[in-house]
């Protein structure tokens, strides 16, 4: 199966197929709107801007899995974003993104890109992986989506590249986005 052959729901309801993002670069991420991480929409949204026209397409994935940290409807959702942080990337309705829930698309991608860990080097890896060890162990295990606005680097060929997890900020991505494009 090719990451092309999934359907998806728009925030607006309309069903769709991944076959138009064909040779694109796109960066896939589970977001939510109350999370310590959401401010991350800002540089998501600076890439988007700089790189669509060199075919990058960023693809939002709000979901309540996370603390519900996305309690609002999709309506609700899209105008935070649009409003607080100006993201004009796609997004699509909230979405399960782990456990026996998670869309087929997101059990394609943790399958296609393992969880490594996070970089407890740095200090919101290091409270990550603590708060998760301590209030949620069994969120550690595997390789499902860890937290919100973990993001997949897919390739033109549709090809998954790289997991940035959610400690991981938008523009790291940049010199890895830049030698796919």
């Amino acid at each position: 199966m090719s990451i092309y052959s999934y359907k998806l729901e728009t925030i607006k309801g309309e069903r769709v197929s991944m076959e138009p993002y064909k040779g694109k670069v796109l960066v896939i991420v589970n977001t939510a709107s109350k999370c310590g991480f959401t401010p991350q929409y800002s540089d998501l949204q600076k890439l988007y801007e700089e790189y669509k026209e060199h075919g990058l397409e960023i693809l939002g994935f709000p979901s309540n899995q996370f603390g519900e940290q996305e309690p609002g409807a999709n309506s609700d959702v899209q105008s935070f974003c649009q409003i607080n942080y100006g993201v004009s990337f796609p997004l699509f309705a909230k979405t399960d993104v782990r456990d026996e829930t998670a869309h087929p698309l997101f059990k394609y991608l943790t399958e296609a890109a393992p969880f490594e860990g996070f970089d407890t080097s740095e200090p919101s890896g290091k409270m990550l992986n603590a708060f998760l060890e301590e209030k949620l162990p069994h969120y550690l295990q595997g390789n499902s989506i860890k937290w919100n606005f973990t993001k997949f680097l897919i390739d033109r060929e549709g090809r998954v590249v790289n997991r940035y997890e959610s400690t991981a900020e938008p523009l790291d991505m940049r010199g890895e986005i830049e030698r796919l494009l």
